[in-house]
This record gives structure tokens, C-alpha cells and sequence, in this order.
């Protein structure tokens, strides 16, 4: 049985989705779950773009153990040695290098002709491979390229070095009938097609990504990239938790493996949701509410007689499963740290202290305190955590004529303590206004929404917002607490805590695929 790799590109492709932003500690965090998942490949991030990016790919390579971890870089010498000093740490560690290859992309943004591109190429790829063991080229627009230069690109860069080739439907444009007729093309006219890995990086415009990304493998393709949920810019890319499943229901026709641990798709998918603020929609394959809903009265009928007639696939088979123990304010620590090792949590002793001590909290408000209010526990302990500020005090207050006015006091990094007040017409309008004074900062409220982590009048409230600076630049932040006005302050903080940040670093602008 082939096996087939998969390369996650969530913290790089899946951040340019507009309104996602996620700081370093939330990238650990979702590189450890990738890693749990069971990713072949972590894409961590576009060391050239950022001194943020840099050291986030940086610290990510050097806690990696099993997965390999990639950059990406342009096919320019300082974007392929800046990856390798990123990830000098890395257990394993690999190079992504692109260049479009598209008539549209060579004329108009490359302004280079074929022979140049080819030179380019030729180049690079051998420059990285000099650093690198593993070096991965991209064709961007591959599918728009004519496919005779294609082949002469992708035999190129071979011959340089590359031991693996990725095929970019950047713009979403192919159709599973033509994208599997690429591969066979490739197969057909590259003599060492078998001799490297052949990959598909696919994006859902025209809502085929995961349709092509199948046909690819198929047809010779051993590694498909994409991210969890199908995040990433305008319409999204392969979504991997349905490639993986689908493999696995349909192992009869694809006959291959993979290293997905496919009962870590839920825990991997409500992580990835919660950090970017993309909820995932109900009717979502694979993880979305419904995928094991039954409204039919037949349906239900034949479930409870045999649970095949109308599922192809349990829910356990992809980590949704019941709390099968509820904690309370009377369980102690050990019953705590027991739970929280079930569900996946590898934590310092400081770490534990501190999530223990939030859970005594919270549980004297909640009467249970269900597996999602403990999910939420820690991504909220790696949120606060995670930025140079820190909500300490909030006051709301009504005054005359129907104006609210809120206080609030935050806690610096570096020990300073910072305290305003302001009024808006509203309670929220008033804790945001207030942030802005005190984070020196002119931003704008793009989007608000709340839901409810778990059911009933005790639940933990979940907030997320997105704010837009001067330069249209969103960023994306998230609060929870059993209080909403609480939630809803902390949010605003996280996202103008990136917002700041941002300001402080320095990038420049770069192209991606």
C-alpha cells in the first residue's frame, strides 16, 4: 500500500485568511497537536516575511521531534538562507521554494521570460539543496502553465536538487478530471517521476480542493498539503481532515496509509476553530455538528437498528466522543491532571499549577465543568499568556442620560500597570474605548460574535472579534469567561495585543503562493 504524506500549511497559508493572526504561543500550541495528529510535514511559517514569523518558525523547529518542519522561501538566496537559519534547530527540517511558472504570472508579476524562469529555478533549488536534505519545489500556477513548460520547470529542478515536487491549483482553477490527466501528463514526461515525492497543494475556489487533491493521488501523487478545516486565503484550501478520512473510509479503492491519527481530527479541528475564529459550519463533512445528526424519522429508525445503514463513518472514529467524567468543584488535583493527560495535554508543573488553579475557579461558578469547558481552560491559559498584556480589573458602570462608562486596569509584561476609564453607548462600546486609550492605539471593530461553550445558564462565554487598523491589516482575538462583558474585554485586548505587536516588527512585503 502507498503511503501518503501529509504537509499542513495551516500556520502559514492558513494565517493569510483574512482576520487570522496567531501569535507565537498559539502556533506552538497548534504544532504540538499537528504533531500529535500525526503531520508529516509542518509547514511553520515564511521566515523573510517577519522578525515574528522567523522566530516563530524558529521556536517551533526546535520542539518538533517527529514531524518534519518546512519554510517557506522565494526562489531568492536570502529567502532560502533565512529558512535555514530558522530551522538550523530542527530535528528535521525542509525547505519550500517557489516560482510561478504561468504565462499570466511570468509577464505580468515576474516580468521574466521562460528562460529565465528555468535559470531561476536552476539556481535556487541548488543553492537550497546545499543546505537542505530536503527541498521541495513549487511551479506556482502550475495548473494554469502550459504543460510542456511545466514539465520542463518541474525536470529542471529535479535535475538541481529537489527531491520533492509540489503541484500549486493555486487559484483554484482545475477540475478533478483535468488535474488527475496532469499527473499522468508529468508521469508520462519526467523519466525520475518516481524517484522524488510528487505533492498537490490545492485551494477550494470552485469547491473542488479536496475532489483534485484525491484525483492527484490516484495518479501518482504520494503527499497532499492543505489545512485543518480548509482555512486559508479567499475560498480556502484542501481541507486535510476530509482527505484522511476519506482515504481511511475508502481504503478498499484508494489502497493506501498514512500517519493521521484520525481520532485527534476533532480535538485538531475545534483548536485550529477556536484560535482563527473561523467557526466550522454545521453541514462541515467529517467535523462540522451535523456530520452525525439524524432528523429523519427513517434514518433514525435504521440507526438504532444498525448504525451502517446511514453512517459511513463513527464518531468515535474521529475523536467525537461523550464526557464520560464531569468535574466539579470538589475534584481534586489529581482526578484534574488525570483528565486533562486523557485528552491530550503534556504540561510543566508551572503550567499545571496555574490550569489547576483556573479550573478551581471556574468550577466554583459551573456545576460540571464538561471536556469542552476544559479545552477552552487551556486555550484560554495560552491566549492570556501569550501577549505583553493582561486584563487585571474591570468596572462598568451606568451613567446619565443612557451612557455606560467602563475602568480597566491591565498588567503589563514588563511589571507596569496601566489604568483608564472611558464611556460609550453601550457597555462593550465603553471596555473598547477605554482599551484604545490605553493602548495608545486608533483600531476598528470589524466583528463581534459570541457563543456559548457549553449549554446552560452557567456556561463559559466565548468571544471573538476582528479589528482593522489604519492600513486595513484585521486581526483576529479571542476571550473566554464565565462572564460576557469579561469575554468580550479580554478579546479586544488579544487582538489589540497583535495589532501592537505587529506595529513593533519589522517585515517586508512578499509575495505568496
Amino acid at each position: 500500500m502507498a503511503y501518503i504524506q501529509f504537509f499542513d500549511t495551516t500556520l502559514r497559508d492558513g494565517e493569510q485568511t483574512p482576520g487570522v493572526n496567531f501569535n507565537q504561543q498559539e502556533k506552538i500550541q497548534i504544532a504540538r497537536q499537528l504533531e500529535t495528529y500525526g503531520i508529516d510535514v509542518i509547514e511553520a511559517g515564511f521566515p523573510i516575511a517577519s522578525d515574528g514569523d522567523f522566530h516563530s518558525v524558529k521556536e517551533i523547529a526546535s520542539m518538533i521531534k517527529t514531524a518534519t518542519v518546512c519554510g517557506l522561501a522565494r526562489a531568492v538566496e536570502r529567502d532560502i538562507d533565512r529558512a535555514y537559519e530558522a530551522l538550523s534547530g530542527a530535528a528535521n527540517a525542509q525547505v519550500h521554494v517557489f516560482l510561478a511558472t504561468s504565462d499570466v504570472h511570468m509577464k505580468h508579476k515576474l516580468k521574466m521570460s521562460r528562460p529565465e524562469v528555468l535559470a531561476s529555478i536552476k539556481h535556487h533549488v541548488a543553492h537550497a539543496r546545499k543546505l537542505f536534505p530536503i527541498v521541495q519545489f513549487s511551479p506556482e500556477d502550475a495548473t494554469r502553465t502550459d504543460p510542456a513548460f511545466l514539465v520542463a520547470a518541474v525536470q529542471t529542478a529535479i535535475d538541481a536538487g529537489a527531491t520533492v515536487i509540489n503541484i500549486p491549483d493555486t487559484v483554484g482553477f482545475t477540475n478533478p478530471t483535468e488535474f488527475g490527466a496532469l499527473f499522468r501528463y508529468l508521469r508520462e514526461n519526467i523519466p525520475r517521476f518516481d524517484e522524488v515525492i510528487f505533492s498537490t497543494h490545492c485551494h477550494d475556489d470552485l469547491g473542488m480542493s479536496v475532489a483534485n487533491a484525491l484525483a492527484a493521488i490516484e495518479n501518482g501523487a504520494r503527499r497532499v498539503e492543505g489545512t485543518v478545516n480548509g482555512i486559508g486565503e479567499r475560498a480556502g484550501n484542501t481541507a486535510l481532515e476530509e482527505v484522511a478520512v476519506a482515504l481511511h473510509i475508502r481504503n478498499d479503492y484508494y489502497k493506501t496509509e498514512s500517519g493521521i491519527i484520525l481520532n485527534q481530527t476533532k480535538k485538531t479541528s475545534d483548536l485550529i476553530s477556536r484560535l482563527s475564529g473561523m467557526p466550522v459550519p454545521r453541514n462541515k463533512a467529517i467535523i462540522g455538528g451535523n456530520a452525525y445528526a439524524h432528523e429523519s424519522g427513517i434514518h433514525q429508525d435504521g440507526v438504532l437498528k444498525e448504525p451502517t445503514t446511514y453512517e459511513i463513518i463513527t464518531p468515535a472514529l474521529v475523536g467525537v466522543e461523550k464526557n464520560a467524567l464531569p468535574l466539579g468543584k470538589l475534584s481534586g488535583r489529581h482526578a484534574f491532571v488525570a483528565r486533562m493527560e486523557e485528552l491530550g495535554y503534556s504540561m510543566t508543573d508551572d503550567e499545571r499549577n496555574d490550569a489547576f488553579k483556573r479550573f478551581k475557579h471556574l468550577a466554583d461558578v459551573k456545576k460540571d465543568v464538561t471536556e469542552d469547558d476544559l479545552h477552552a481552560l487551556i486555550l484560554g491559559q495560552t491566549s492570556e499568556k501569550a501577549d505583553d498584556y493582561e486584563l487585571n480589573h474591570l468596572q462598568v458602570q451606568y451613567v446619565t442620560g443612557g451612557i455606560q462608562g467602563a475602568i480597566v486596569r491591565i498588567h503589563t509584561e514588563d511589571g507596569s500597570v496601566l489604568e483608564d476609564a472611558a464611556t460609550g453607548a453601550g457597555s462593550i462600546e465603553a471596555i473598547y474605548n477605554t482599551i484604545n486609550r490605553l493602548m495608545e492605539q486608533d483600531i476598528e471593530l470589524t466583528d463581534y460574535r459570541i457563543q456559548a461553550i457549553t449549554a446552560g445558564h452557567d456556561a463559559q462565554a466565548e468571544v471573538h472579534v476582528i479589528v482593522k487598523d489604519k492600513k486595513g491589516a484585521t486581526y483576529h482575538g479571542i476571550g473566554i469567561d464565565n462572564d460576557v462583558l469579561t469575554a468580550s474585554a479580554k478579546s479586544y485586548l488579544h487582538a489589540s495585543a497583535k495589532a501592537t505587536e505587529k506595529k513593533q516588527t519589522t517585515s517586508e512585503e512578499v509575495p505568496v503562493k
